[in-house]
């Protein structure tokens, strides 16, 4: 497993600091992603977990680790999310997906339930750099029970522009 990640205090996800992500504009080129589906109701995800560890046993076998982790994901629609995990190279047996684009980004932190709230912030800002968001993607920094243990629920919005 990826030093990052062996360093955590959990043993899972790094501790997040969101000083890097907060009020920037980030570049994608072609950055690689493995891509997958994960089933929602009402936007409440239903199989993440499993999604997400089938899909971390394939990256980790492939040796594909993230020097940085990044989770996308495009909330598109009522009844499930497309993840999009950052790899650092091609994984067999995994959907891959490449990201391009410019991003502005704003960290939140609190309870999913204020995520309407904070996408209308996001709205605000991207607005007041004189910008259209055409996509909205939420990055989520560390699984529920990292959150927890860390004490911070950070979440990132990056809106394409």
């Amino acid at each position: 497993m990826d030093k990052l990640y062996e360093q955590s205090e959990t043993g899972c996800c790094p501790r997040f600091n969101p000083g890097p992500w907060d009020q920037k504009e980030v570049t994608f080129q072609d950055k690689l992603f493995v891509k997958d589906r994960v089933r929602s109701f009402l936007h409440i995800p239903l199989n993440f977990g499993k999604v997400m560890v089938r899909n971390m046993e394939k990256i980790q076998a492939a040796g594909a680790l993230a020097p940085e982790p990044l989770l996308l994901s495009d909330e598109n629609s009522l009844w499930g999310a497309d993840v999009y995990i950052a790899v650092a190279k091609e994984v067999p047996g995994a959907q891959m997906a490449r990201v391009s684009g410019t991003f502005l980004t704003r960290v939140f932190e609190g309870p999913y339930q204020n995520v309407r709230r904070w996408i209308q912030e996001m709205k605000t800002y991207v607005a007041s750099k004189q910008k259209q968001p055409k996509k909205l993607y939420f990055f989520y920094t560390t699984c529920p029970k990292c959150a927890k243990y860390y004490g911070k629920n950070y979440v990132v919005l990056l809106a394409e522009i």
